[in-house]
């Protein structure tokens, strides 16, 4: 078996797992009753659709990129660098977090299956300063990449995860001191950086078996900044709860992409995404989960289109920066409508 395919949780890590209060009848369960297929899709229809992919989900021509020394961040103010997809550097406080990185070209087991749109891999490894904090939302292979994390591992100091997780992660020869997994809820401070699990809606699993590990979106404070770290999630009152919770964010990151009437349970259409960024009370939104893979049927920019249409219509500000464009918390919110020149 591939080695990218990881493990399910054994011993120690299965304990835990089993004692979690979201675990249940064999698997871990979203607060809302959730069904993956929604509307008359079937899994034979979204394979079909797959199979019969329309030629606008992949961009005409390569996506535009600017390159920032990562390694060079100098700024009282938080920074944030968005890599494409799900991945980016959160520079805060001196300290690195790196978010799901996935630079191997590929979201999928197979390099040559879910590749990366032209233009998207500008960054790699070896451009990562040393990564005092990397967090995994969860173990899907277009955030839980197998060939990044391994060649990361010697530059990462800690890693914070979901529960279960963990079991892929040493299987893949990290060390278990690196690794802090988090259920819902749990916290961790880490000198003035405050990190927090919070629940999503959505499933995980790499190979036939799902929900073995957890799924989570993490909630970081440090100083007077707040930023919401979003997993892949189906919308829900969730948002709204962790809005009234935690008195709002100053950033949003929300996935926008790869969604489907099909799966509307578990990926959030664009319009949702804007009323999340409302209900969590955030200053600004930046959309991800766009911009590097095709894993759905839309087009390639429309989620960014009608996030931003939405937005314009309902008041919420929006930061829509290039791959590798600085964004620095009350300073600086890239908002070029540079996917319009891709034509």
């Amino acid at each position: 078996m591939l080695k990218t395919f990881g493990k399910t949780p054994v011993g120690e890590i299965l304990r835990k797992v089993e004692a979690s209060p979201n675990y249940r009848d064999g698997s871990f369960q979203n607060i809302v009753p959730t069904q993956m297929m929604t509307g008359d899709t079937t899994m034979l229809k979204a394979m079909w659709g797959f199979l019969n992919k329309p030629k606008n989900t992949v961009p005409p021509k390569a996506i535009p990129s600017i390159k920032t020394d990562l390694k060079d961040l100098h700024s009282i103010e938080p920074i944030i660098i968005w890599f494409g997809h799900s991945s980016y550097l959160i520079h805060i406080n001196n300290k690195n977090i790196l978010v799901d990185p996935v630079f191997s070209g590929n979201a999928s087991p197979f390099s040559f299956t879910t590749k990366s749109f032209a233009g998207t891999n500008l960054y790699g490894v070896d451009d990562m300063p040393e990564i005092d904090i990397l967090i995994l939302t969860h173990d899907h292979y277009d955030h839980l990449d197998f060939a990044t994390v391994v060649k990361l591992d010697a530059k990462t100091k800690q890693i914070f995860t979901s529960l279960g997780v963990a079991a892929h992660l040493l299987y893949w020869g990290i060390e278990d001191k690196k690794i802090t997994e988090f259920d819902w809820w749990d916290t961790k401070q880490m000198g003035d950086i405050k990190l927090t699990a919070t629940p999503a809606r959505h499933f995980s699993g790499r190979l036939f078996k799902r929900g073995q590990a957890l799924w989570s979106s993490f909630v970081l404070e440090t100083g007077k900044y707040k930023i919401f770290i979003g997993s892949d999630s189906g919308y829900d009152e969730t948002f709204k709860k962790l809005g009234e919770q935690f008195g709002g964010f100053d950033l949003a990151i929300l996935e926008n992409g790869q969604y489907n009437e099909g799966w509307a349970n578990i990926h959030m259409m664009p319009e949702e995404t804007v009323q999340a960024a409302i209900d969590l009370k955030a200053k600004v939104l930046l959309p991800v989960h766009w911009g590097k893979f095709s894993l759905s049927l839309h087009p390639w920019d429309e989620p960014i289109k009608r996030v931003t249409a939405k937005a314009a219509e309902l008041g919420v500000k929006v930061t829509t920066p290039m791959i590798g464009e600085p964004i620095v918390l009350d300073k600086s919110y890239p908002n070029k409508k540079w996917w319009l020149d891709i034509v």
